[in-house]
């Protein structure tokens, strides 16, 4: 499964690249000029060998053929059925519902306008200046490797 996902993933990544360098590709060659016909041969490199001539394959004609009628498949008929009548449905009986309490109006008042508080102004006392000392770590040992297996490496093939 996980390598249909990662094939299916390598797909998509070539039709995406694919598509689009396509635009780029076909802007290159249209402002690309063309190579000059005769160029020039260049010392130690062989010359390319012309390819042989690719023989024409003959045309090939196909006989007509009639193929025989199609045989009459029957078509099953359906029976009509008859429905019973739906039952019908009970009538829900009219109820009068008692009129809802009248909700008492809450009278209408003023509150008392708020006191004014006067917060008092405070001047801190500067902070005093903090030295933090420098401190020089010793070095950190070296760790010997020990060859224990990561939990999320694979396991090492068996012999």
């Amino acid at each position: 499964m996980a390598s249909t996902a990662s094939f299916l993933a390598a797909i998509m990544v070539c039709a995406v690249l694919s598509s689009n360098t396509c635009h780029g590709t076909r802007n290159l060659a249209d402002t690309t000029p063309p190579a000059s016909p005769t160029a020039a041969p260049v010392p130690g490199i062989p010359a390319v060998p012309t390819l042989p001539a690719v023989p024409t394959v003959p045309a090939v004609t196909v006989p007509q053929v009639t193929l025989p009628p199609m045989p009459a498949v029957p078509v099953p008929t359906v029976p009509a059925v008859t429905v019973p009548p739906m039952s019908t449905m009970p009538t829900v009986p009219q109820v009068t519902l008692p009129p809802l309490p009248v909700v008492p109006s809450v009278p209408k008042m003023t509150m008392p306008p708020m006191p004014s508080i006067v917060v008092p102004k405070l001047t801190m006392p500067p902070m005093p200046a903090i030295v933090v000392p420098k401190v020089t770590m010793p070095q950190i040992p070296a760790i010997p490797s020990i060859n224990v297996p990561m939990p999320f490496l694979a396991p090492p093939p068996s012999a």
